[in-house]
């Protein structure tokens, strides 16, 4: 875990160092099981491409999560996170082809809050395709 980022050392503007996070389709087993989400469209090929998608998908809670370790890590406890939400806009297709997919992530301080806080506003991008929207993190800073 990282040190923990000091509220007067961060300034609007400030990027956080990007991430990228490999998805393989073992991953979305493991959070079907942690999760309870055992829906098919996560697994099996064929269930997805009937009801129109490219193949697999990631669950969107799983994405959702994979982007905000890179706050986590940066604010080094993932109990700064006061408050976090995004808008889904596009899956994240998960080949079975032993390379699976690659979650980007990069994240911009937009601004400073009372009480110590700072609103980080993230990018997820997979398959080139941005694949979060509005999503942004209220951080509690030291």
């Amino acid at each position: 875990m990282a040190a923990a980022i000091s509220y007067d050392d961060v300034e609007p503007g400030m990027a956080l160092p990007p991430a990228r996070y490999p998805v393989q389709r073992a991953d979305l087993v493991r959070y079907a099981g942690a999760s309870g989400d055992f829906n098919l469209i996560h697994w099996n090929e064929r269930v997805a491409h009937e009801v129109g998608l490219p193949d697999v998908i990631a669950h969107g809670m799983f994405s959702m999560a994979e982007a905000v370790r890179l706050v986590t890590d940066w604010a080094g406890d993932p109990a700064a996170v006061v408050e976090y939400g995004v808008r889904f806009t596009k899956p994240v297709v998960v080949p079975d082809d032993g390379t699976g997919a690659v979650i980007e992530v990069s994240g911009t301080v937009k601004k400073k809050l009372d009480g110590r806080q700072v609103q980080v506003d993230l990018v997820a991008v997979s398959g080139g395709e941005k694949v979060l929207g509005q999503a942004r993190a209220i951080v509690q800073l030291s």
